[in-house]
């Protein structure tokens, strides 16, 4: 599947741009893995992968405790959708394949 692999994300946020690192692996439209920045990494939940587009949430607690949600497009090598910060909106990424 298309999806699968390593992404290196630039999150456009509130506080500027933000690096991640994505790792996905899609299982009959289940995405699972693991997402990292600023030396942290956690699973991903609620993954899903139709296609080309690619859904998943991540919880993080820096700079504060949050759930993330990326909706997104794989195209080849690149990567690219919106994340919802809760009340905070949502904001684009993009990301290439690592």
């Amino acid at each position: 599947m298309a999806v699968d692999g390593n992404w290196n994300l630039t999150m456009s946020t509130p506080m500027g741009e933000r690096q991640a690192t994505l790792s996905l692996k899609n299982s009959g439209g289940t995405l699972t893995g693991t997402q990292g920045a600023e030396g942290n990494s956690t699973e991903i939940f609620d993954g899903t992968a139709n296609g080309d587009d690619v859904a998943w949430k991540v919880s993080i607690t820096n700079p504060m405790p949050l759930t993330l949600e990326f909706s997104g497009k794989v195209s080849g090598d690149s990567i690219a959708g919106e994340m919802g910060i809760g009340p905070m909106g949502s904001f684009p990424f993009t990301g290439t394949r690592a």
